[in-house]
């Protein structure tokens, strides 16, 4: 096997030296990395190929992972790119401990450590919870920080928390467009241009468009993008940046395939068969969103990073899908299957303060990193929702042959007593604190304590009746790292997270919710990470997180919940990000994930168990990305997913079978500036269930995909 440019292995030693001595490389010192490490990565020094050493994502301060008493999992650029993936629920499909959830076909949605969420995504370290479904075209890279993370995030997080970092404008001249295409009518194209306009202004602009088909019938969707940032030195010690984000997306909401007898109704037949109204059914969402950020190094020695963001989305979906209740299930006879029909309008404005100082001292022979910093946020946004009537029955449902289970019954929407119309606002303000303690060369210690005001009110526009809650929060965080050599470290870590009762999306506020008491994620772990090399870091972790005061719905009172809800998650996950050898890089891992039910319920015919596995949780799941350098020009990669069963629900009653799928990447670098690129999703045409949203609404893994790509720099 070739070796890698000598770029590649300077870069290595440049990253290793910097980062040692605690500080991120610059882009000069990063310079002689090659055409396939910078162009993708850019110009942080900490990220070579497909490993990032530092990030200050865990603990608001520039920190190694490896000093780090937490499990994260980092999708670098360019193993973003070498997979071909352009969505986060297909990047983080080889990130152990986490699965992608459905989210009813139109929004981000995520399983992580057993605990589901569609509200814990974050750019840059700030919130950004709409429910819609996000693009890469401008990501640097997705961190995964698994477990709770309320001192660094607040609300949610119980499980983790997906961040994404964005690309910047950082001085680097970069031209690069990427032209794809693929099966199903597969066409996108992406630019990325950005260049220094001055000594003290640099200029990016990243752009996208793409109008698709997929592997489902009359399932498509079409979304652009366009993100100009800039960065100007407003003198040696101040730096300010500026980001706006315009993105659209337009796509048919596709709730899956239903059940029958417990399993999913013939899966491997119905691989592509919609079930309810293509031409009801959709999801669209135009995001405006607008980023400050100001950096400022004072003489006394304090940093201040404060970053200030306004984000507006129009957000619109509808369905006429498989009934989510057991009627949703194809009947014993194979005959008959009802469907249902909704809509919901929820548009939201985001207004988010975030504000850190960070100071470095010394007391005696200990070295401190302290952190304080305040955030401040007001949300406000409507959830509207209309349920669907089928014209030709008059009623909620439709019955239809699941063997011709496509509908085009006219259906009329109307805002009924038990669909939400409420105009909410949510006011928060939050203070923290953080003391990273260097106790001589082989000991570390963490210590950190946030309080949250959470202040929420949801108004009901028929009766014009308000529910508010004020909830008060306190969440620690205590870590410990020791360090016997410089290139290992052991670590025991200790946090707590708060869900308010209002919760994932505090869209609504019910009597019942408003008299709940927050849910509380605690979560206890250990572990080791080691830097086999400054290129290849290898991490292993064991925990245990209950969450406690968990809501479930009452099906004998609609609108109330049974606060005894309790689940236990017991893991151990093992992860590997890097180069093994020069021409060898390799992520993935693996993680066996117990999450069981503590309290449940057995009421009206619904029974969620003690004992039960949480739903799309395998207990066993094994993922594996190689990527190999033939010759200069040429390389292969392959994937291997494997993962054991899993339920589509927590009550157990429809199985998911495991399953096994193998992709394929090849690359041939044309010349210095030119690269193309195959990627073979599932190669060996392999049937098998992705995911799931309930029992009823189950989709089908992709057939065997084939997409190719030209990028090219100049």
């Amino acid at each position: 096997m070739p070796r890698r440019p000598d770029g590649f292995r300077l870069a290595i030693l440049l990253g290793s030296t910097v980062l040692a001595s605690g500080g991120v490389a610059t882009a000069q010192e990063t310079a002689a990395v090659s055409l396939d490490q910078l162009s993708v990565e850019g110009t942080t020094g900490a990220t070579i190929g497909y490993m990032t050493r530092a990030t200050r994502s865990a603990t608001k301060t520039d920190t190694p992972l490896i000093d780090t008493p937490q499990s994260v999992s980092i999708v670098t650029r360019q193993q973003i790119q070498d997979q071909g993936f352009q969505s986060v629920s297909e990047a983080i499909r080889y990130v152990p401990g986490i699965v992608p959830h459905q989210g009813e076909g139109n929004r981000d949605d995520v399983v992580i450590r057993g605990q589901r969420s569609n509200a814990d995504f974050f750019v840059n370290g700030i919130r950004d919870d709409a429910q819609y479904f996000r693009d890469l075209y401008n990501v640097q890279r997705i961190e995964v920080l698994k477990g709770p993370n309320a001192m660094i995030f607040g609300r949610g997080g119980g499980g983790g928390v997906i961040n994404r970092v964005l690309k910047e404008a950082d001085g680097v001249p970069i031209r690069e467009v990427v032209a794809l295409g693929g099966a199903y009518g597969t066409k996108r194209v992406a630019v990325d241009l950005g260049d220094r306009i001055s000594d003290s202004v640099s200029f990016r602009l990243n752009g996208l468009f793409e109008d698709s088909g997929t592997f489902r019938d009359f399932v498509d969707l079409r979304r652009y993008g366009v993100n100009p940032t800039l960065t100007v030195l407003l003198g040696p010690a101040t730096t300010l940046k500026l980001s706006y984000e315009y993105f659209h997306d337009d796509r048919t909401a596709d709730r899956g395939i239903p059940s029958q007898f417990g399993r999913p109704y013939r899966y491997r037949q119905n691989v592509s068969t919609f079930f309810g109204n293509p031409d009801l059914s959709y999801a669209r969402v135009d995001a405006n969103i607008a980023t400050a950020t100001l950096d400022h190094a004072f003489d006394s020695g304090v940093a201040m990073h404060s970053q200030l963001r306004f984000a507006d989305y129009a957000k619109f979906y509808q369905n006429v899908y498989p009934n989510i209740s057991t009627s949703g299930s194809v009947n014993a006879a194979g005959t008959a299957l009802t469907l249902a029909a909704y809509n919901t309008d929820s548009p939201r404005t985001n207004y988010f303060s975030q504000n850190d100082f960070t100071y470095h001292f010394d007391t005696g022979p200990l070295k401190h990193t302290l952190l304080g910093g305040f955030e401040l946020g007001y949300q406000e946004g409507l959830t509207f929702r209309q349920d669907g009537f089928f014209a030709t029955t008059g009623t909620q449902a439709l019955v239809v042959n699941p063997l011709s289970p496509v509908s085009r019954v006219p259906v009329l929407f109307r805002n009924i007593a038990s669909g939400a119309n409420t105009r909410y606002d949510l006011g928060l303000a939050a203070l923290y604190a953080q003391d990273q303690v260097e106790i001589g060369p082989h000991l570390q210690l963490i210590g950190g304590l946030r309080y949250d005001h959470f202040d929420f009110a949801a108004t009901d526009r028929r009766s014009n009746v308000t529910n508010a809650r004020i909830d008060d929060l306190l969440s620690p965080r205590l870590g410990l790292v020791l360090k016997p050599v410089e290139n290992l470290s052991f670590y025991a870590s200790y946090s707590v997270s708060y869900l308010p009762s209002s919760g994932d999306q505090f869209n609504a506020l019910t009597p019942g919710l408003a008299i709940s008491k927050p849910e509380r994620f605690e979560n206890t772990e250990v572990g080791v990470k080691v830097d086999v090399s400054p290129a290849l870091q290898l991490t292993g972790a064991l925990y245990n997180l209950d969450r406690t005061n968990q809501r479930l719905s009452d099906p004998n009172n609609a609108g109330f919940f049974i606060a005894s809800g309790q689940t236990t998650t017991q893991g151990a996950e093992i992860g590997a990000n890097g180069s093994i050898t020069d021409w060898w890089q390799i992520a993935g891992g693996y993680a066996f994930t117990d999450a069981r039910i503590v309290g449940g319920f057995n009421i009206g015919g619904t029974a969620i168990r003690p004992g039960n596995q949480v739903g799309l949780v395998p207990f066993n799941a094994f993922t594996l990305w190689n990527k190999f350098d033939v010759t200069d020009a040429f390389s292969f990669g392959i994937g291997f997913i494997n993962q054991t069963h899993s339920f589509a629900a927590s009550d157990n009653t429809v199985r998911l079978p495991g399953y096994t799928r193998f992709d394929l990447g090849l690359f041939y670098r044309i010349n210095d500036s030119v690269r193309a690129q195959i990627n073979v999703e599932n190669l060996f045409d392999r049937g098998y269930i992705a995911t799931a949203d309930g029992n009823n609404n189950i989709s089908p893994g992709a057939p065997r995909l084939i997409r190719a790509q030209i990028i090219a720099r100049f």
